[in-house]
């Protein structure tokens, strides 16, 4: 694994891990398409990683699952869970001090142009591709 690909694997873990703090999101919304559109990570691998960085609260069965069929990165899934537990942290203090009006308008703007992203990308993949 190279630097420039673990220096991106702990930036996903980062932002992840902030949205977390501040939004309560981080694996399917942030994780999955930063591994995908990123990493570039196939959807399974990016979902199978996904699942092994967030394990505990996720389950062990849907992971060994994935790992069974090769979609799982374990050194990814490592890296981007040790920066998603600092990330987790930095978001939370930072959520703790922008008032709830702000922070849910905050989250309202990250999930439509999240959605708005996800949705251009995957018209232009079947129609322009």
């Amino acid at each position: 694994m190279n630097l420039s690909l673990i220096a991106l694997l702990l930036a996903i873990g980062l932002l992840s891990g902030v949205a977390s703090g501040l939004f309560g999101i981080g694996g399917g919304m942030l994780i999955v398409p930063g591994l995908v559109y990123l990493a570039g990570f196939s959807q399974h691998v990016a979902t199978g990683t996904s699942l092994a960085i967030l394990l505990p609260p996720v389950g062990l069965a849907a992971v060994v699952e994935y790992y069974r069929h090769g979609n799982v990165d374990i050194k990814a899934a490592m890296i981007v869970a040790a920066a998603l537990f600092i990330g987790g942290w930095c978001g939370a203090v930072l959520a703790n001090h922008v008032p709830e009006v702000q922070l849910r308008l905050a989250f309202g703007i990250c999930v439509v142009v999240l959605g708005v992203y996800l949705i251009m990308s995957a018209l232009r993949r079947m129609y322009w591709m």
